[in-house]
């Protein structure tokens, strides 16, 4: 997600914006909404990118060669892409071409912005979400008489439309054998619109095929090993970002492991009194907390930064 602004003489001359994967880039965009009378002023013209220029050819010419040819006498950006292809060398090619380049203003919320993209590049992982509903006392799921896991209700109409939103912005959504066999959940989009995630069901066995995950709604695949293998191997799959909403056990691994980067944990109404505990996040430096309000239903939004 990247956008571009020229100005010249004090005055937006032009914009523009990445649409989507495989279109025009931002900077290309802005350069197409100048107006005619003022392409005389680009060279006297400043460029504003989120993001570095990138210099090479992928599914769009390079916007830095195009920069180059449209004369722009000064380029600032917001923060350097950490794509293997770019790295600085958009930048390098800028002030090879004699142009003035200004890079880091504004870094932190260009970086915000482009999490997702950040952390696969850098991380060579999805951008791993965290989500699970939990009542007033700690629980995430009543016992039954014998002692397993039961389906409970925590979620209201309100939180599962949230719920179904951050499907919709994932790439994937991973859970636990016993998540599967407990709740049988359908794990697709279906109070919001948008595309249905990958499935990816954690087991070393074959789960019942007759299950709502195995329906035609979205592909699912069963992977086995360790939660860092996992993701490296998602990783090659070409999964940017990931949202896991399996039982405790699985959410626990990722923590323990520290291989995660938000957490959305749903404050419930109801108290259980004994059942299985929700996971714990340990209280780290380099965690920070915030409290937002969804409808009736208090989210807490945990983000973790890796350093």
């Amino acid at each position: 997600m990247v956008g571009a602004v020229i100005v010249a003489n004090g005055r937006i001359i032009g914009e523009g914006y990445h649409v989507r994967c495989g279109e025009g880039h931002a900077e290309v965009n802005a350069f197409a909404s100048v107006k005619k009378e003022d392409e005389p002023l680009l060279s006297q013209a400043t460029i504003y990118v989120s993001l570095e220029p990138c210099s090479h050819y992928g599914k769009t010419p390079p916007c830095a060669d195009l920069i180059i040819r449209k004369g722009v006498k000064r380029v600032v950006v917001g923060c350097i892409d950490p794509f293997a292809e770019v790295q600085g060398r958009g930048i390098q090619k800028l002030k090879d071409a004699g142009i003035e380049v200004v890079v880091g203003v504004c870094k932190e919320k260009c970086e915000e912005l482009n999490k997702v993209f950040f952390t696969f590049h850098r991380q060579k992982r999805p951008f791993i979400t965290l989500k699970w509903a939990e009542s007033k006392d700690g629980f995430i799921a009543k016992n039954d008489s014998e002692g397993k896991s039961q389906p409970t209700q925590i979620s209201t109409e309100q939180t599962r439309i949230h719920c179904h939103k951050l499907r919709a912005e994932h790439q994937a959504i991973l859970v636990g054998k016993t998540t599967l066999q407990t709740d049988n959940p359908s794990l697709t989009t279906r109070y919001w619109t948008g595309r249905n995630p990958l499935r990816i069901v954690l087991t070393h066995g074959n789960p019942d095929k007759s299950l709502r995950i195995f329906d035609h709604e979205a592909p699912t695949i069963g992977m086995s090993g360790t939660i860092p293998d996992i993701m490296r191997e998602l990783h090659t799959k070409g999964i940017q970002s990931l949202l896991v909403e399996g039982g405790k056990d699985v959410l626990q691994q990722f923590i323990d492991q520290q291989i995660w980067d938000e957490a959305y944990i749903e404050k419930g109404d109801i108290s259980i009194g004994e059942g299985i505990k929700a996971p714990t996040i340990p209280c780290l430096p380099n965690i920070r907390q915030s409290t937002i309000y969804f409808f009736d239903r208090r989210i807490v939004k945990m983000i973790h930064f890796i350093q």
